[in-house]
């Protein structure tokens, strides 16, 4: 029963509750000063923030990933292999840089660090415009003297200091302008976007780094396929060159025996031995020239690798507080937090010090 009686009194009626709920609601309305103060004073603050605070430009460039034809060259595989070609040599890289991993390399330092020291304009290096609109000079002048420092060097001229200033400068892009993702994950549509308060320097600087992975991928992509090609090209222009060669002789032999007695088999030695070195070249030569032209076709199917949807365009969008929002988000959070406040503060004086 004892047990019974105290769960009992523990318990809240609906009557309770609400009385308990039209107690607080009294106490909030009679608060009701500090309480318009507070949503008076956010809105101010929300008003300064949205005249403050500068806008941020959005430069967006979608493209579609190409892994070239990989289903034509597997059945030219097919086919090559019947005469003895083995086209998985010259193959190229084709899963190098499929999905995250060309996403990555957007992010990577050598990527981005190729794109800051790249020129804005005939004056400016893209990372001096950084640099100038950041303020980072004065934000770093305990630090270092950028201000003396020149950009348009040679990397290799780089001081060590200077290459640490390109570093951090990189990873502050990295981590708070730019963006690698895919719309959807079932696609191979890839977008790149740099945020920034600059609207020029962020159009300039997503299509130098979008222009500088495009390249790099391009170059990466073709290296094997490209190195397959100048090979065997080389083979060919030699083995044509010993074939002219080898029918030059053949004809200087059958012209100092032009009329070879039949019965005299010594006479032709020559002759039939010029005659063997050019088919055994000529052989030689339709093999190359055969691997040649399908080398040529492998290395046209890897390219072009990186095709433009959409590239960012005057005016970029942009992203900023309007005034009314500002002020309304303003008033909302302060007038949150006062209530929080108060909440708190009653609780105390009627728990802490009625005890």
């Amino acid at each position: 029963m004892a047990g019974s009686k105290h769960f009992t009194e523990n318990q809240f009626t609906i009557k309770e509750v609400i009385q308990n709920f039209s107690s607080w609601i009294s106490y909030f309305i009679s608060q009701w000063k500090i309480l318009v103060l507070a949503g008076v004073v956010g809105a101010g603050l929300g008003a300064m923030v949205s005249i403050f605070k500068k806008p941020v430009f959005v430069a967006t460039t979608s493209f579609v990933l190409e892994d070239g034809d990989s289903g034509g060259m597997g059945s030219m595989s097919g086919l090559a292999s019947l005469v003895g070609v083995n086209l998985g040599s010259m193959g190229g890289t084709s899963g190098l840089f499929q999905g995250d991993n060309i996403m990555e390399l957007y992010r990577s330092e050598r990527m981005l660090d190729e794109a800051l020291l790249s020129p804005f304009d005939e004056n400016q290096l893209l990372i001096d415009r950084f640099i100038a609109f950041e303020e980072i000079d004065k934000k770093w002048a305990s630090k270092v003297d950028i201000a003396e420092m020149d950009f348009s060097v040679p990397r290799e001229n780089f001081t060590i200091a200077q290459d640490s200033v390109v570093k951090e400068v990189a990873q502050l892009v990295r981590e708070n302008q730019l963006s690698v993702a895919k719309p959807d994950r079932k696609l191979t549509i890839i977008q790149v976007s740099v945020y920034s308060k600059d609207e020029a320097y962020a159009k300039v600087f997503n299509e130098r780094l979008v222009e500088n992975v495009n390249e790099f991928y391009r170059e990466t992509k073709t290296k094997k396929t490209s190195e397959n090609l100048s090979i065997l090209q080389s083979q060919a222009d030699s083995v044509r060159k010993i074939l002219d060669e080898s029918i030059g002789a053949f004809a200087s032999a059958t012209d100092r025996v032009p009329n070879a007695n039949p019965l005299l088999s010594s006479a032709t030695i020559e002759t039939k031995k010029r005659q063997i070195d050019v088919q055994a070249t000529g052989a030689v030569y339709e093999e190359v020239v055969k691997n040649l032209e399908i080398a040529k076709v492998n290395h046209r199917n890897n390219s072009p690798l990186i095709q433009i949807i959409d590239s960012p365009r005057f005016p970029l969008e942009r992203s900023e507080i309007r005034l009314v929002k500002g002020m309304v988000y303003g008033g909302v959070i302060l007038g949150m937090f006062a209530i929080a406040g108060l909440y708190f503060r009653r609780l105390y004086q009627k728990h802490v010090k009625e005890s």
